[in-house]
């Protein structure tokens, strides 16, 4: 069974560049899932994919987003991590981490990690 948890600083302050970490469980990033991916969601705004890295360390990024967002892996640890830079009150959001595999939707998605950003 593949399980992913997410990790997070919880509160931060407007323009603080925050670090989220996935840590994959039950199989590898790097032979497992084809993509493993970071979505968000706010009230009122649904879902909303923010980027997503290969097994082979690719990386792609919404556009609305690439140009602050930086996803990274550490095959050691079996981890995924996504980096918001100058962050602001609309960031605020569940932020999830999910595996998919190429042509199919989202599986094995984690429980979230809130983040809330202060003005």
């Amino acid at each position: 069974q593949v399980q992913l948890q997410e990790s997070g600083p919880g509160l931060v302050k407007s323009s603080q560049t925050p670090t989220l970490t996935c840590t994959v469980s039950g199989d590898s990033i790097t032979t497992g899932y084809y993509y493993w991916s970071w979505i968000r969601q706010s009230p009122g705004k649904g879902l909303e994919w923010v980027g997503a890295i290969a097994y082979s360390g690719s990386t792609f990024y919404s556009p609305s987003l690439k140009s602050r967002t930086s996803i990274s892996r550490d095959t050691s640890k079996n981890q995924f991590a996504l980096q918001l830079s100058s962050v602001t009150p609309e960031d605020t959001a569940v932020y999830y981490c999910a595996g998919s595999s190429e042509g199919l939707p989202f599986h094995s998605w984690g429980q979230g990690t809130q983040v809330t950003v202060s003005s």
